[in-house]
């Protein structure tokens, strides 16, 4: 069956992959971010995931403010690289797992109810690339996993609230156990962490409270799931409502996921965090 193994959250910084593309990751104002996912990649070498569960949010190269829906599920073969308006990124395209997907879409919708919006065609961009580049380098062969992009609206008002997708990350779970195939699985929650980048509060970053978010994610995430849309932005900036994406990837693990890595850095106008759990 279907097995999900690891969970990761990390920030999806879009700056993070042209450092990549130009070979900038050990700069002195680089190389704390990179050298923390040293130990990722290792540990996810020895889990050895067949596929990555990504969910993020999509910011505008595939979806529009006239047509952006709160749930959509990847079900294709492949995913093309998104242009976001400066060129395509040189990235292999994203192989996926139509099988699994197509399962995941099926559980989801018929038996917990989620209304998801099935994507067959969808180009991904810096929201789910960013992830893969920092936790699965691709070489000229491709990636090393398949994997299934998961959107979730957090642009577009209203939202879905923390306990949403804290239930979809449940209901992930449930699908995926019911898999009929062996399948090892790492789900990823993405974006975030503070800040803000627009507005009077422009380049706000709040560390007391994304160092509170990450040991509440380990410690009491059912809790941590009730928090509204309003807190988050008051205490963290507008943009950082990312962070019910999180909840997703934290509700598809079991209630006593033990954490392996944590880690923060904020040196531009961004909290860059990472924790990563075992299932």
């Amino acid at each position: 069956m279907g097995r999900i193994v690891g969970g990761i959250g990390l920030s999806h910084v879009p700056s993070i992959g042209p450092v990549v593309d130009r070979g900038r990751t050990q700069e002195p104002a680089w190389k704390p971010l990179f050298d923390a996912y040293v130990p990722v990649r290792e540990w996810l070498q020895r889990l050895k995931p067949d596929v990555a569960i990504v969910v993020y949010n999509d910011h505008g190269a595939d979806f529009t403010f006239d047509k952006y829906p709160t749930f959509a599920l990847g079900v294709a073969e492949h995913y093309a690289i998104g242009d976001e308006g400066f060129g395509t990124r040189s990235l292999p395209v994203v192989e996926g797992d139509f099988e699994l997907s197509n399962h995941l879409a099926q559980a989801l919708i018929y038996e917990h109810e989620f209304d998801l919006t099935l994507c067959q065609e969808l180009a991904v961009e810096h929201g789910f690339l960013v992830p893969m580049n920092l936790c699965f380098p691709h070489s000229t062969n491709g990636w090393p996993v398949r994997a299934i992009p998961l959107a979730v609206n957090v642009i577009q008002h209203p939202l879905p609230t923390g306990q949403r997708c804290y239930r979809l990350g449940q209901a992930l779970r449930a699908a995926v156990e019911s898999f009929p195939e062996d399948s090892k699985i790492v789900v990823m929650g993405t974006g975030g962490m503070s800040h803000q980048l627009q507005g009077k509060r422009f380049g706000f970053m709040n560390e007391k409270f994304d160092q509170w978010f990450l040991g509440q994610l380990e410690a009491d995430p059912e809790r941590l799931a009730r928090i509204t849309h309003q807190e988050i932005m008051e205490q963290a900036g507008a943009e950082a409502v990312e962070l019910i994406m999180w909840l997703t990837m934290r509700g598809a693990l079991s209630p006593q996921a033990r954490r392996v890595h944590r880690n923060y850095y904020a040196p531009m106008t961004t909290g860059m965090g990472l924790i990563t759990f075992e299932a």
